[in-house]
């Protein structure tokens, strides 16, 4: 297929009428009202707090007042075409001690935005789990505690009997790689705990939960399409020497393997990387029929490729990334190299698991630096970065892959993790001290694509 002629082509038509167009948001990201009716602290209320974790002293405390504006960006959402809206819900507005006590608060308020996205003929897809575990449970030993599949599985519980009935598509888990690894290992995240003593752990114990949320979905909420979502990058290696491929190899099981392929049924990818052999010291009898689910759909999250080389100071993997900066590429405001095939080779990627039955990519976008002029926003490299990801979307959905829906992240500007509010990933442009929105020229064409 000769994708230089796709900027022409490219059009709705083109992916078929059950393709699934959307948006995705995360409530951390933009709800605010940290501490309204209700709602305790999550982990990244308190990691925002502590000094130097996050840009620019950034904190979540308000971001873009979804929690009271959420009408007025739903409106948005119908404005822009878009027909399906992803959030997640804050686990500490539900439930402020973890577990037990149910706010009723915080049902109240996902109820609303969960009718109005329908009254605005809009379908809500929900994540259970984007980030933001409540500090009371982190307290505990977080993600390290065997008992948070119990506590996850009471959550779980609660939104399926509480929205099921009106709640079509769930996601259990956002990008469970990223969580673990930048907020168990690295310490980079929320709650900025290190070391393969906390790392190992927490991978085993998310998977226990993922599965565990999954079923509990699927008892109670039997018609509904349910799904897990998981960040990916395409890796290749720095050179065609032995020691770079097998960095490569590495990386990859990291990066890409470490989830999907236990919920598979496939096991933990430790053939590669031997370090995660530790894993199977929290493995407790039984373990085994309780780490894999047969999902309606995997949401792959795809925003870059990375080059790879090996490494012999770097401990477990003996591998490390050939920073993009240094590549003399075209960079987002991530740093991020710009590379539109590395999405079509992670449809491929995913595509080789038979387990898998349909894919959606559930998060593509780009930070750029952003100019008002006029009270407008000609954004022209995020349109180029949508418009050449969606052509490689195309061209493996055109070669037999089966990917069936496209979601843009992100609906708005909002706090950015660690990276606070600086990088603009959003079809609109949000003023943080105004909270005025102005949708960017990406947003209008989107809007047209869709329309």
């Amino acid at each position: 297929m000769d994708t230089d002629n796709l900027n022409i082509l490219l059009s709705k038509q083109l992916f078929g009428d059950d393709f699934a167009w959307g948006v995705s948001t995360a409530a951390l990201q933009i709800e605010g009202s940290c501490n309204a009716d209700g709602k305790s602290p999550s982990i990244w209320d308190t990691f925002s707090s502590k000094k130097g974790k996050i840009l620019n002293g950034d904190k979540p405390a308000i971001a873009c007042d979804f929690y009271n504006r959420y009408e007025l960006d739903i409106d948005l959402v119908k404005e822009l075409n878009i027909p399906n809206f992803r959030f997640s819900i804050a686990w500490s507005r539900i439930l402020p001690d973890g577990t037990g006590r149910v706010n009723q608060a915080g049902i109240d308020h996902y109820n609303r935005v969960i009718n109005y996205c329908l009254k605005q003929g809009i379908e809500p897809w929900v994540t259970l789990y984007h980030w933001d575990l409540p500090q009371v449970l982190e307290d505990r030993g977080g993600w390290t505690n065997r008992e948070i599949v119990n506590w996850f599985s009471n959550f779980a519980t609660i939104c399926a009997q509480n929205f099921g009935d009106r709640v079509k598509y769930w996601m259990v888990m956002n990008e469970p790689a990223v969580f673990t690894g930048a907020g168990y290992f690295l310490g980079i995240h929320a709650p900025g705990k290190i070391g393969l003593r906390n790392f190992l752990p927490a991978i085993h114990h998310v998977v226990l939960s993922i599965v565990a949320g999954a079923r509990i979905l699927r008892k109670l909420v039997p018609d509904a399409q349910i799904g897990n979502t998981f960040s990916c990058s395409h890796i290749e290696p720095y050179a065609d020497k032995p020691k770079h491929i097998n960095a490569a190899k590495r990386a990859d099981a990291l990066i890409n393997r470490l989830f999907i392929e236990p919920i598979l049924g496939l096991g933990y990818p430790t053939d590669e990387v031997t370090a995660l052999k530790g894993i199977y010291k929290y493995h407790q009898p039984g373990d085994e029929d309780n780490i894999s689910f047969d999902f309606d759909f995997i949401g792959i999250q795809n925003y870059t490729r990375e080059i790879v080389k090996y490494s012999f100071f770097t401990p477990y993997i003996g591998a490390s990334l050939v920073k993009a900066e240094k590549r003399n590429v075209e960079l987002t405001d991530m740093k991020w190299e710009v590379y539109p095939p590395a999405i079509y080779h992670m449809l491929k990627k995913f595509n080789a698991y038979p387990q898998i039955k349909k894919l959606i990519i559930t998060e593509n976008g780009a930070a750029f630096p952003d100019e008002v002029v006029n009270n407008q926003i000609e954004d022209a490299k995020r349109v180029k970065y949508l418009q050449t990801h969606l052509q490689q979307v195309l061209k493996a959905k055109q070669e037999g892959c089966k990917v069936d829906g496209y979601f843009v992240w992100t609906l708005t500007d909002n706090f950015e993790w660690a990276e606070g509010y600086h990088p603009r990933f959003g079809l609109v442009h949000i003023d943080f001290e105004t909270q005025q929105r102005i949708i960017k020229s990406s947003g209008h064409w989107y809007a047209n694509l869709l329309g």
